[in-house]
């Protein structure tokens, strides 16, 4: 199984350029990070997880720039998003992100997407929350039209592209309805997110890794109604916070790599925390 890791970075953290050599050096699979441009002040939307959001929600660095660093330093290290807000951003720039990205990297790029929980921050880039989900799909096909071969017009609900030159192209290459890098969808288990991932995902990014027994099957039907290959699906639990029974588990049940929650912390302790994950390697 696969090990790689998931951290806030911030401007209070260790930074990635250290934390990526310490992970290829130690022999960690990969390094996912995740995504918030603000966290408004006055807001309504609950944390996820109960009680006051945590500093670092607010100070995170941009993981397109904090993985370029990481790549620029790094051979083997896999460089991930976990998750990017997809509605947050312009769809034609983020292709071109995405693309360089996995360029400069060669191939090492696995583009987490998700639909985010911060109405307030999503409001702020103009997104209306009721279509999220559909504002996501749009975006993704219209990036796929980019990352295509050749030429490749796109015109959607929410926007469109002319057939384009547009290189670089990431480099794997399409399968079945994916084009692009790697793609994984995070979310809560339930059907909608399950006919997405078939649709137009590699697989699914199930944030802290709980209930698959009974939420990895009902993942498997719908993707094999949508016609894709079983072999193909990957299940990725992210954010875990690891104990030998769980990873045997995983194991059990199919799954291949899985991420370790970092602490958002300096060096020295996540250091420390590396040391002891480093048993499960």
């Amino acid at each position: 199984m696969r090990i790689a890791t998931t951290i806030f970075l911030t401007d209070e953290t260790v930074t990635p350029v250290r934390l990526a050599r310490e992970l290829e050096q130690r022999g960690f699979a990969g390094l996912y990070l995740p995504e918030h441009t603000h966290i408004p002040v006055s807001r309504r939307t609950p944390y996820p997880a109960g009680g006051d959001l945590p500093r670092e929600y607010g100070r995170t660095l941009d993981p397109f720039v904090a993985l370029g660093q990481a790549a620029a330093v790094t051979e083997r290290l896999t460089l991930g998003t976990g998750i990017t807000l997809v509605t947050q951003h312009d769809p034609v720039d983020l292709a071109k992100q995405v693309a360089t990205l996995d360029h400069l990297s060669g191939g090492r790029f696995t583009l987490g997407i998700g639909y985010g929980w911060n109405v307030e921050e999503a409001a702020d880039h103009g997104v209306e929350w009721a279509t999220r989900r559909e504002l996501t799909r749009d975006r993704m096909a219209l990036m796929r039209a980019l990352w295509s071969a050749e030429p490749t017009a796109y015109e959607g609900e929410f926007g469109s592209v002319r057939a384009s030159f547009a290189h670089p192209k990431p480099v794997q290459a399409p399968r079945g309805p994916v084009v692009g890098p790697r793609t994984l969808i995070g979310g809560g288990a339930g059907p909608k997110l399950f006919a997405a991932i078939a649709e137009h995902a590699d697989g699914w990014l199930p944030i802290g890794g709980r209930g698959l027994t009974e939420s990895v099957p009902k993942l498997r039907a719908a993707w094999e109604e949508a016609g894709r290959d079983p072999k193909d699906l990957q299940v990725v639990p992210y954010a875990v916070l690891p104990d030998p029974g769980k990873l045997a588990h995983y194991a059990d049940l199919g799954i291949e790599e899985v991420v370790l929650q970092l602490p958002p912390a300096g060096e020295p302790e996540v250091l420390r925390v590396l040391d002891g994950y480093a048993a499960f390697l």
